[in-house]
């Protein structure tokens, strides 16, 4: 039952990540938002970021060691190259008063 009571909160917290913008992020946030890739990953994409420039494309992500197409498909929907994730609807009410 415990073993249970784990994974269900592993698995909330995948669900919970929010998008992460991939050229502006720092290494922990990139690794605590994106499925499969740890702190090592994360800091070789912020490095390929540094040495190349920023990513043109989500795509681009697979020239980095480590992050293959599995990756890349798994995070599709939470990686970003450009702005900033949506804020949610009761966020956007909070911001306009």
């Amino acid at each position: 039952m415990k073993k249970l009571g784990i994974l269900l909160m592993l698995l909330a917290f995948n669900v919970m990540a929010k998008p992460v913008n991939i050229n502006t992020a720092d290494a922990k946030t990139i690794a605590g938002s994106l499925q499969g890739i740890g702190q090592k990953k994360a800091e070789a994409i912020v490095q390929y970021r540094k040495t190349h420039g920023k990513f043109k494309s989500i795509k681009d992500l697979v020239k980095v060691k480590g992050i293959g197409p599995k990756t890349l498909q798994k995070n599709k929907g939470d990686i970003l190259i450009k702005g900033k994730a949506k804020a949610s609807k009761k966020q956007s009410k909070t911001k306009k008063k």
